[in-house]
């Protein structure tokens, strides 16, 4: 009995692991996007990002999921694994959340401040939304946990923010309104908490 009841309140590797799969379903969806962009020569990167361009617009939507060759999405494969995973292992929720929130400032971001006439994919603003995300939580939560996370994340990714200083032919603007993205997506989850549990 001991044994079976040991069964029932372990939790099962799929169970732990669930939160996972949203972040494998987008990473998949990039992937797929990129074999039958490869497919179509290309055509499918122009439904980026296009600064103030009316038709540039839906690109905020579409642009994470595109990417300019193989090696630009597989730059942005792990680290959107790691940090995207980490956030879904803490909460689905606030994974999405935060993809959500990343991708619009970011999108919004690039097209107001993009250069005329360019065209910005690639899914490395809502990369470094997570980073800056897992960076900063601890800071407006208070949180100790978050706070020793966001260090070692740090380490690991910490040389990443240089990205975020103007470069050639890279949308540094994209990196740089993922981050603010991200930032912001922590303040509006874990101020708010903080607050809520003062009051």
């Amino acid at each position: 009995m001991a044994a079976v009841a040991d069964e029932l309140e372990r939790p099962r590797a799929t169970e732990l692991m669930s939160p996972l799969v949203p972040v494998l379903v987008l990473l998949a969806v990039m992937w797929v996007a990129e074999v039958i962009d490869t497919g179509l020569n290309g055509r499918l990167d122009r439904h980026g990002v296009i600064p103030r361009q009316l038709e540039g617009l839906d690109g905020i939507l579409w642009a994470p999921f595109l990417h300019g060759g193989f090696a630009h999405l597989v730059a942005n494969s792990l680290p959107f694994l790691i940090l995207g995973g980490a956030i879904a292992l803490g909460s689905l929720h606030r994974f999405v959340y935060v993809t959500l929130v990343t991708t619009a400032v970011c999108g919004v971001g690039i097209w107001l401040t993009g250069p005329s006439y360019s065209v910005h994919i690639g899914a490395s603003g809502v990369v470094f939304g997570y980073l800056t995300y897992l960076l900063s939580r601890g800071l407006f939560a208070r949180h100790l946990g978050y706070l020793a996370g966001g260090a070692v994340v740090f380490l690991v990714y910490g040389g990443a923010l240089w990205g975020l200083l103007p470069a050639p032919g890279v949308s540094w603007q994209g990196h740089l309104f993922g981050a603010l993205g991200g930032i912001l997506a922590a303040w509006l989850l874990h101020a708010r908490e903080d607050r809520d549990d003062a009051t």
